[in-house]
Parts: structure tokens; sequence; C-alpha cells
């Protein structure tokens, strides 16, 4: 039913647990994850717009890819050995915009995504970028909720 899983992570130890939830799909036949990390352009507009220079944000940028690469790896590995295919991404943009647009673009079964991330406030019922996928997306979305 769920052959192909869209996992947006943001690496909060939220979304590691998500990664237990995918592996128990492979045994209800799912076979392929797109990993996908978004770097949040959020962030790296404030950086710039608070003086730090574009060359800097730029180097923080690339020293956040390189530690995303290597986290995609040691998942999309962790998976691969349960047999699932892996795709690992990585992008630039605003978390739910690019979420949404790789919904599209890849059409997977399902999405499944931590229900807090990294900025997580604990007042909130459900962080931001949850929140908006989950009432913006056109396919089932399991949500991980966070060990209280």
């Amino acid at each position: 039913m769920f052959t192909k899983i869209l996992f947006p992570t943001d690496f909060s130890d939220n979304a590691q647990r998500a990664v237990a939830y995918i592996k128990q799909l492979k045994e209800a036949g799912s076979q392929e994850v797109v990993l996908l990390h978004v770097i949040n352009q959020r962030i790296i507009d404030g950086l710039t717009r608070h003086g730090v220079l574009e060359t800097d944000a730029e180097k923080w940028k690339k020293g956040v890819k390189a530690v995303a690469e290597e986290s995609l790896g040691e998942i999309g590995n962790s998976l691969e050995k349960v047999g699932f295919s892996v795709k690992r991404i990585i992008k630039t943009g605003y978390p739910s915009s690019v979420i949404l647009d790789f919904e599209k673009q890849e059409k997977p079964s399902i999405i499944v995504v931590g229900s807090h991330g990294r900025s997580n406030l604990t007042d909130m019922l459900l962080g931001s970028v949850s929140d908006r996928v989950i009432r913006k997306s056109k396919c089932p979305v399991l949500v991980v909720k966070r060990d209280d």
C-alpha cells in the first residue's frame, strides 16, 4: 500500500524516532524512501539581515550541508540494510514549501514526519512545518509523536 515514503528530516530526536516507524513499513510492503533535508532559508536570511557577511553565510551553509550529507548517509545506510531503496536529497528553502513541492514531484504513497522538530516551543501543540504538511499534503501523513 505505501510503496514510496517521503521522509523529511531535520535530524531532531523525534525525526530519529520516525526511522523505526519507517522500518516497520518495510514489513508492510514499502520499497523506497526519499530522505529530504531542507536547509532553512529563514536562517540564512536572518544571518545576512543581522550583519553576517554573505560569504560567511555561504560558509555556514556549506558546513550545514556537510553535516546533513553525513546524517542522511547514516539514516540511508540503516534503511538500505533492511532492504529499502533510498534517495538522499538536500535542498535550501522554506521547509514546508520544499516538502510539499517534493510531494508533487516524487508522488510518495505516504509522508512520515516528526510532530516537533528542532524549533520546538513547549507550548505549541504541533510543529509548524509538520502542521503545514499535514494540512496541505495530498497523500497520507504519518506523524510520529515525541516522547514527553
